[in-house]
């Protein structure tokens, strides 16, 4: 029984950390890289409406938040797991895909910003997680 309980909150953790590393690094993106003048990019419709005025810079921070994100998420719930560490790391990188799936949706970005992002940023982060935790 402690195991379950412990694999549990090892995924809850992994969910809960990752998604406030993801949120800390979106929000703290403007400041590094400003938005084009007028864009609110925190309403996905001025997003939508401006994506021409976006250069390949203004994606780097949304790439760098899902990334490592999905990095310390895997890597909480490879650490805290009482079994199947490995599988529950990539638990987490499946769900921060299927977020990044579903946002790919909601908003309008580059193709080639989709493709790189649901390919290097949520399921290399993880199996890259489950590394630095196994050192």
């Amino acid at each position: 029984m402690r195991t379950l309980i412990r694999n549990v909150l090892a995924v809850l953790a992994g969910i809960i950390i990752g998604s406030i590393v993801n949120m800390a690094l979106i929000m703290l993106s403007p400041t590094l890289i400003p938005p084009p003048a007028g864009v609110d990019v925190n309403n996905a419709e001025s997003l939508r409406k401006a994506m021409h005025l976006f250069e390949p810079r203004y994606f780097i921070m949304p790439f760098l938040a899902h990334a490592v994100g999905t990095f310390f998420g895997a890597l909480a719930a490879f650490l805290i797991a009482a079994s199947y560490k490995a599988q529950f790391a990539y638990v987490i990188g499946v769900v921060f895909l299927y977020g990044g799936v579903a946002a790919s949706f909601m908003i309008a970005a580059p193709a080639w910003f989709i493709a790189l992002d649901l390919l290097a940023a949520y399921l290399p982060m993880a199996w890259l997680g489950i590394q630095v935790g196994t050192v």
